[in-house]
């Protein structure tokens, strides 16, 4: 399972999605235009001392994006994308989700291009709220968005007894920019 926000415009956000992915085992992709830099000392901030175990990818756009997650799976990428969006759908949870999916959240003022939205319409999901409430914020989304899809997919759950033990890279003044990770996996230099 994959996490991918398109064009995130608040760090706090994209560095709680950050955590997350560092808490799961998850790669986050981040897809440009970003509304901050990864140099950013709120999105380091926000993601703690977890970024030596963040695997962050960032591609220039949705096509780039698209090309390095077909290549992470043999399923093909149109039958794992899951769209999050406010605008209809399948609720979360009525959804079923598959290990090898592909999660995709939008900005936080404009969510999801149309064009995206359009072309995988079947594979919009949504979280149920008020009538009269807009969206829920961007990393609540995230978070409820990929514990319910591991949980639903019966994908494998970090493996956690309750107690904390810091990583030993956790010590590491490590910043989000020198974390990002090419196609293959490896770090960019």
């Amino acid at each position: 399972m994959e996490i991918v926000l398109v064009a995130p415009e608040i760090p706090h956000n994209t560095g709680c999605a950050a955590r997350l992915a560092a808490a799961t085992g998850l790669c986050l992709h981040l897809v440009e235009p970003l509304g901050f830099s990864l140099e950013d000392r709120y999105l380091k901030r926000a993601g703690l001392d977890y970024w030596p175990l963040v695997d962050l990818a960032v591609h220039g756009d949705w096509a780039a994006a698209a090309g390095a997650l077909a290549a992470s799976s043999e399923r093909p990428l149109a039958e794992r994308l899951r769209l999050f969006t406010a605008r209809g759908g399948a609720s979360l949870f009525a959804c079923p989700f598959e290990p090898d999916d592909v999660l995709v959240f939008g900005s936080e003022s404009a969510g999801l291009p149309a064009e995206l939205l359009e072309a995988h319409a079947h594979r919009r999901v949504y979280v149920p709220i008020r009538p009269g409430v807009r969206s829920l914020n961007l990393a609540n989304t995230v978070c409820l968005g990929v514990y319910t899809a591991l949980d639903r997919s019966g994908a494998r759950m970090p493996a956690n007894d309750g107690a904390y033990r810091a990583h030993p890279r956790a010590a590491e003044d490590v910043r989000p920019s020198e974390r990002v990770v090419d196609a293959g996996g490896r770090e960019r230099t």
